[in-house]
């Protein structure tokens, strides 16, 4: 009886041994798969980064719903009661990113490539006695883009120095290299409100400091997309600083690690979370304070 137990645990051995022999990968088939792999890795990047853009898109139009409303009730309690006009100006340049798509033939499929470039734009404002209106004018022709940010912006500003801008005009002036995507129009939020109080108040604005941000109607400094694209433009345009939102304080940075299978090299790109303020200092030389308030954009800015 054990004699014939132990045949059939040769014959499966024998088998089994066999079957790994077969199913050993070629080294034609470890170089697919990584291809393959490095390819999900690209596409889960991609993607990643257009999921990160719709949900900042879409907190974006919830603040704005909830200060319109806020707006419609403080104007239907000022009918027939406008005050008379203030006038200021002020301008800073502000880095944006411009996205570059490109389709690439990947048979039998095609896939899509977005490279983000970051450069810097000329953003100023005008007050004076008007009828309460907030305008924009962009070249290129974008105003779509910026004429939320500009109203949360003229509303927030009018909540921080407790002015009344319903007499009065808010013009912002936007001049850009490149066309900026609709989803970084809201990333300017910070810095034209702070033009707004700036203006209002006579303030003297850094023009070595640079900020990037969205804002809503509390002075909340929110997160942004194209950290470091920002930072590079910021300082190839010779700034020598850069306000980011504490909610870009961590970055992912992928680190490339070796792997050897069946003596194939494999690379691979494992996610690793690093400091904002370190690696933009050191890497690109510009520096980098945290802001989470239009109080902590006041601090730095004048």
């Amino acid at each position: 009886m054990k004699s014939k137990i132990l045949a059939v645990l040769l014959l499966i051995s024998i088998l089994m041994n066999i079957y790994l022999i077969q199913a050993q990968p070629s080294s034609k088939d470890l170089l697919e798969m990584k291809d393959k792999i490095n390819q999900l890795e690209i596409n889960n990047s991609e993607m990643s980064k257009q999921i990160y853009r719709d949900n900042l898109s879409i907190q974006n139009y919830a603040s704005q719903l909830d200060l319109y409303r806020e707006k419609i009730a403080g104007l239907e309690g000022k009918i027939n009661n406008t005050p008379s006009g203030l006038s200021g100006a002020a301008k800073l340049e502000a880095p944006a990113v411009m996205q570059k798509v490109d389709y690439i033939e990947d048979y039998p499929f095609v896939r899509q490539q977005i490279t983000e470039i970051g450069s810097m734009m000329n953003i100023s404002v005008e007050i004076k006695p008007g009828k309460g209106r907030v305008l924009v004018d962009t070249k290129p022709l974008m105003g779509v883009v910026f004429q939320d940010a500009a109203n949360t912006a003229a509303y927030t500003a009018q909540k921080k120095t407790g002015k009344d801008l319903s007499g009065s005009d808010i013009i912002f002036s936007i001049d850009a290299t490149y066309e900026v995507p609709s989803v970084d129009g809201p990333s300017a939020g910070a810095l034209m409100t702070l033009l707004v109080v700036g203006g209002l108040n006579n303030l003297e604005l850094r023009k070595d400091m640079t900020m990037t941000g969205t804002i809503d109607k509390d002075g909340h400094v929110g997160e942004i997309g194209g950290v470091i694209e920002k930072a590079k433009a910021a300082k190839d345009s010779g700034k020598n600083l850069i306000l980011l939102p504490g909610e870009n304080s961590r970055l992912i940075q992928y680190i490339e690690k070796t792997r050897n299978y069946y003596g194939i090299t494999v690379i691979e790109r494992v996610p690793e979370t690093i400091d904002a303020k370190d690696y933009i200092e050191k890497n690109i030389g510009i520096n980098v304070e945290y802001i989470d308030n239009l109080d902590d954009v006041l601090k730095y800015a004048t």
